[in-house]
């Protein structure tokens, strides 16, 4: 889904960095480190940061930092990544045309609950609730971001979409009976070509999302 998105961004004549295969790992909080030194060495604006990158209801496994892998991958990287490249994204944006940070999230996060005393899930793990905790943590650092820009000025919006079911390789991790219930649901193979990734692109292109608006929610229309 994050080709098909970079794809409809880059027909609408926008720069997308994916298109040109920079290697990020977003498991390694160095490589994360590593990638925002070298794009912000370029000195390219940044209008649009989408993270896409996600794992779901993967066996228990940890990091090379000693992390659980969905809170990493799905939370943590995209956590670090933005706030490393947020003064570029400040820079590039401007009143009346903002840049945007949109972090995928998922439906699966109002089931999630935060155990503050152990986020890694060391003491009894569960791969749901490992996915739906870093949904929940992505979904509120996007409203703490967008508090923080707002009292700011910063002309960068915050927005968390959720892109609704599109049939990838998310999935392939369900067990038998939930793999065999969503094939009917996802037999129209536009799926995976326009409803995820049009969400993503109409956000990027909602006018009515102003860089001073609170953090908003898109999720899928049924």
């Amino acid at each position: 889904m994050g080709y098909e998105a970079a794809r409809h961004l880059a027909g609408l004549g926008m720069h997308v960095v994916i298109v040109e295969f920079v290697f990020l790992d977003l498991t390694s909080l160095r490589c994360v480190r590593q990638f925002s030194r070298s794009f912000v060495a370029r000195g390219l604006p940044l209008h649009v940061l989408l993270n896409n990158a996600g794992t779901m209801m993967v066996p228990e496994r940890r990091t090379e930092d000693g992390f659980e892998f969905h809170f990493t991958l799905n939370y943590l990287g995209h956590f670090l990544l933005t706030n490393l490249l947020l003064d570029t994204l400040t820079r590039s944006g401007r009143h009346g045309a903002g840049a945007r940070v949109v972090n995928m999230s998922s439906a699966t996060h109002y089931a999630g609950e935060l155990q503050l005393d152990d986020l890694q899930r060391r003491r009894c793990y569960s791969s749901h609730g490992a996915y739906s905790q870093s949904k929940l943590a992505l979904v509120l650092f996007t409203y703490r971001l967008q508090e923080q820009l707002a009292a700011s000025g910063a002309p960068v919006t915050a927005n968390a979409v959720d892109p609704g079911m599109v049939d990838t390789a998310l999935y392939d991790n369900l067990w038998s009976l939930a793999q065999a219930m969503k094939r009917p649901v996802l037999r129209d193979p536009s799926l995976i070509q326009t409803r995820g990734p049009r969400r993503v692109t109409e956000l990027k292109g909602h006018e009515d999302v102003s860089p001073l608006d609170g953090a908003r929610r898109y999720a899928p229309a049924l």
